[in-house]
C-alpha cells in the first residue's frame, strides 16, 4: 500500500497539478491531504474542487488552520497580509465549498497512523513541531506508530527509539528511507505550495507499507505562473516572490 501524503497545498494549482502528477506515475493507492488546502495562493476554488474529487475516491482529508480561519475569522497570530488573504480567499468560495471545509475532520488515527495538520499534543491549537521536545510532546499523545503532519512548510523527520530519545533529521528528496520495525516515526511533509526550506521546488513524500519505507520528493513547477496569478488577483505580491526562493 502506498500512500502519498501532500500538506500546506495553499491554492498553488501549478504546484498541486505537478506533484499530483508525479504520485499518479508512482501508483499511489492512498492519498492524504494535511490541511491548508488554501490560504496565500490565487486558485482555492480549483484547489478545494480538485480536493473534493480526490476526497470523494477515498482520500483523507483534514482541517488546517487557514481553512478554518476563512471558516470563522483569521487567527490573532497571522500577519496583516494573511489576514487579508484569509478574507478574499473567504469571497471566492461557494457554499458547497465552505461546507465541504466545515466537514474536514482535524485527525486520522487509524492503521498505526495519525494524522493532523500541526501536531498530536493538541491539533487544534495549531502549534509547529520545530524539534525534539515538540516531537517527544506528539509521540507521548498518542500509541500510534508513524505520526504525519504538515504546518511547518520543511520537511523534517524524527524517530525515537526504545530508550525514548528522540532524533531529528532531514531527509534527502528521492531517498528511500527504512522505518525498522522498532523505531517510531514522526513525519513533517512539507509544503506543496510554498516551502521555507530555500528550496523552491514542491514537496510531498510516500509511505510504502509493503516495503515499509518513506520517500520524500520534490518536483518543479511553474512558479512563475503562479506568482504572477497572486498579483493579478490583488494579493500581497511578496506572497509571490517568496514562492521563487522558497522561503
Amino acid at each position: 500500500m502506498k500512500t502519498a501524503f501532500f500538506a500546506d497545498i495553499h491554492a498553488n494549482r501549478e504546484a498541486l497539478e505537478a506533484c499530483l502528477r508525479h504520485a499518479e506515475k508512482l501508483q499511489i493507492d492512498r492519498y492524504a491531504f494535511l490541511g491548508d488546502l488554501i490560504g496565500y495562493g490565487a486558485d482555492p476554488s480549483w484547489a478545494i474542487d480538485t480536493v473534493m474529487d480526490y476526497h470523494s475516491r477515498g482520500a483523507i482529508v483534514l482541517l488546517g488552520n487557514h481553512d478554518e480561519a476563512v471558516l470563522s475569522r483569521p487567527e490573532m497570530s497571522m500577519h496583516d497580509d494573511a489576514r487579508y488573504v484569509v478574507s478574499w480567499t473567504r469571497s471566492q468560495l461557494s457554499t458547497a465549498q465552505m461546507n465541504f471545509l466545515k466537514e474536514l475532520p482535524l485527525v486520522f488515527d487509524k492503521y498505526e497512523m495519525f494524522m493532523t495538520h500541526a501536531n498530536v499534543f493538541k491539533p487544534q491549537g495549531w502549534e509547529y513541531v520545530t524539534n525534539v521536545i515538540d516531537a517527544k510532546k506528539s509521540f507521548s499523545a498518542t500509541f500510534d506508530r508513524f505520526i504525519f503532519c504538515g504546518h511547518l512548510h520543511e520537511p523534517v523527520l524524527y524517530h525515537q527509539g526504545a530508550t525514548g530519545k528522540v532524533v531529528q533529521f532531514i531527509p534527502v528528496a528521492g531517498v528511500d528511507i527504512p522505518m525498522g520495525i522498532t523505531r517510531r516515526w514522526l513525519a513533517v511533509i512539507g509544503s506543496v505550495g510554498q516551502p521555507r526550506d530555500i528550496n523552491p521546488a514542491a514537496c510531498y513524500a510516500i509511505y510504502d507499507s509493503s516495503r515499509n519505507t518513506l520517500t520524500y520528493f520534490r518536483v518543479p513547477y511553474d512558479i512563475a505562473t503562479a506568482s504572477k496569478k497572486i498579483a493579478d488577483a490583488g494579493l500581497p505580491v511578496w506572497l509571490g516572490d517568496r514562492l521563487e526562493r522558497g522561503v
